[in-house]
């Protein structure tokens, strides 16, 4: 049939129209012409002349303007003349014009002329046809042969029906597909090139997708896909590159994605624009974003504004996201509302939220029903919930279940809890372990721990060989140990007990300004060996008044070396009864050593008061 034309040349006429409710079904359309209306209606009047006289090409092109018009009675009679002269894609036209009447099978039978002459935009409309009535062989033979004329629906079309079937060629055609600018066909094939490196539906999480993927979200995204615009914000954000996501995240929230609003609110937020943020968070959970819902919620928690808060995190809920219901039991159990908290807690917990199943957890065990509570810290942590992994370890620790404890602890800390690598690290030390200990210690050290940075100290300070005694005041030597480090690390946090012994590496060091500076601080937030020390630091100086105050304050914390040194301070003074009464208060702190010199000064005190 020599008079159905050249594809090339028919591509170029503009016949072939996009139904309003079919819009897949064809493919080689045209876009409406650049003209004023006078323009468009003497081309429609030349046009109307020529059908007239027979003109097979301009029946077509009319039939197709008159359908992308909508004014199906005038075009049907131009199709069918063209059709009737072999016109294929006035065929496809007409099937597309009896499919919007209605008639899907008088369509189809068009489309199959059509088709059968050279039309891919035809074959294509027939595939779908086809696979809609659940022929499946159909539908993929007409597809392929869309696609492998080059059109880019039939190519999608037929990607879609293999990914249906699960068969591997589905990615091939999918990629021909984008790349022949099918937007929806560049989204999935970024999606699923995506899905090999993150879990489906986490848009946000650390491992990020690929070059490649990120290429197909973005061609798609220029293309106006709103999912693929927020995908590729995500992307972007997890990049550090936060100004071009909010770009992509505000393209797509304006094409109404109430998650890119949602996440547009979050960047605004962080950028501290917490106004802003509220004004799209409300957007995206008006449009029903659960996680938005719940952004606000807490918004209006921190402004204390609880009776808010409360109704979008009931929002929250009707969306389906059970943080609403947690966050819930967060908000009564900060209002005192205990039995409120707890059921909310349960609702959430029930429906398998392991922080949730945590929280009623330590609600429970508060209220004294260990019983109650040890099944939900083992479905949280089950759940993958570190916190209740490490409240199981201080759980079984509590009952001296120390194995069960420790095997939970490690699951934790394996998680990086740095309490729990804490007590593991404590662990491995009564063990005798020493590598294992200073692993565990190092990760709960990084991870801020003062007490495992302290620990860690003591570890690697019991290896290093014996330090050189300095005379106070020599020049000091800057260089420090890996164990001083961390000791200041830990007093630096407040540690006492670390910032005592920095103070003595200090003075040992002959650094007596810092080594004062330290005992000072441990003194004056309760440690009475920082306080003995100092004072030993001052008496050394000559300041023996300032020196007996901080003995004082030792002593009066249970400290027998302070007391023993008061005792011989008031003695030297003359002030024997004073003496004494230091004296006798040493002989009871102990230990054995001070006691026992306490002692014989006090009994030497008594005699030369009674002379």
């Amino acid at each position: 049939m020599d008079v159905m034309g050249d594809k090339a040349t028919l591509l170029e006429t503009g016949r072939f129209v996009q139904p309003a409710d079919f819009s897949e079904s064809t493919g080689d359309l045209s876009q409406p012409m650049d003209r004023d209306e006078t323009g468009e209606a003497a081309e429609e009047a030349r046009l109307l002349l020529a059908a007239e006289t027979g003109d097979v090409e301009a029946m077509s092109v009319l039939g197709a303007l008159l359908l992308r018009r909508g004014d199906l009675d005038g075009a049907e009679p131009h199709l069918r003349a063209a059709t009737a002269a072999g016109d294929r894609a006035a065929a496809n036209n007409l099937g597309v014009l009896l499919h919007q009447r209605g008639y899907p099978d008088d369509a189809a039978g068009w489309w199959r002329i059509a088709a059968v002459a050279g039309s891919a935009a035809a074959a294509h409309a027939l595939g779908r046809h086809h696979r809609e009535r659940g022929d499946e062989p159909a539908a993929e033979y007409w597809l392929r042969q869309s696609a492998e004329q080059g059109h880019a629906l039939g190519a999608y079309a037929l990607a879609d029906l293999l990914e249906h079937r699960g068969d591997a060629g589905a990615e091939q055609w999918m990629r021909i597909a984008a790349e022949r600018g099918h937007r929806e066909a560049a989204y999935r094939l970024a999606r699923a090139l995506d899905r090999r490196l993150v879990p489906e539906g986490d848009i946000g999480e650390e491992q990020g997708a690929g070059a490649e993927a990120e290429q197909w979200y973005r061609q798609a995204a220029a293309r106006g896909h709103r999912r693929a615009a927020l995908h590729l914000g995500a992307i972007l954000e997890r990049r550090g590159a936060l100004k071009e996501a909010g770009r992509w995240y505000l393209t797509s929230a304006k094409d109404g994605e109430a998650r890119a609003a949602c996440a547009l609110g979050f960047l605004l937020r962080d950028a501290g624009d917490t106004e802003s943020a509220a004004v799209w968070w409300l957007r995206a959970a008006q449009d029903g974003d659960g996680n938005a819902a719940n952004a606000l919620g807490a918004l209006h928690a921190e402004r204390g504004e609880p009776q808010t808060a409360e109704r979008w995190y009931r929002a929250a809920m009707d969306a389906g996201d059970d943080n609403g219901a947690y966050n819930l039991g967060l908000l009564c159990a900060e209002q005192g509302r205990t039995a409120q908290a707890e059921h909310w807690y349960r609702r959430a917990a029930y429906a398998g939220h392991r922080e949730a199943a945590n929280a009623l957890a330590i609600l429970l065990l508060q209220g004294g029903d260990t019983a109650g509570a040890e099944p939900w810290f083992s479905k949280a942590a089950e759940a993958g919930s570190v916190d209740a992994a490490f409240n199981l370890g201080i759980l079984f620790a509590g009952r001296g279940e120390e194995t069960v404890a420790l095997r939970w602890y490690e699951r934790a800390a394996a998680a990086g809890h740095t309490e729990a690598a804490l007590q593991v690290g404590m662990a491995r030390l009564r063990e005798g372990d020493e590598p294992g200990a200073e692993r565990h210690l190092r990760c709960a050290a990084g991870g801020g721990s003062a007490e495992a940075a302290y620990r860690l100290a003591t570890v690697l300070d019991a290896r290093r060989p014996p330090v050189p005694a300095h005379t106070l005041g020599e020049p000091v030597d800057t260089e420090k140990s890996e164990c001083e480090e961390w000791y200041e690390r830990a007093a630096s946090q407040g540690h006492r007990r670390a910032q005592v012994r920095v103070g003595m590496l200090a003075a040992a060091r002959g650094d007596v300004v810092e080594a004062a500076r330290w005992y000072r601080e441990a003194a004056e937030a309760g440690s009475r060996n920082g306080a003995f020390n100092l004072g030993l630091l001052l008496a050394r100086e000559g300041s023996e008044p300032e020196a007996a105050v901080w003995w004082a304050r030792a002593a009066d914390a249970g400290h027998g070396r302070a007391a023993l040194r008061l005792a011989l301070v008031y003695a030297r003074r003359g002030e024997l009864a004073e003496g004494q009464r230091w004296a006798d208060r040493a002989v009871a702190l102990g230990p054995a050593e001070v006691s026992e010199r306490a002692a014989r000064l006090r009994d030497a005190l008594r005699e030369e008061l009674s002379a």
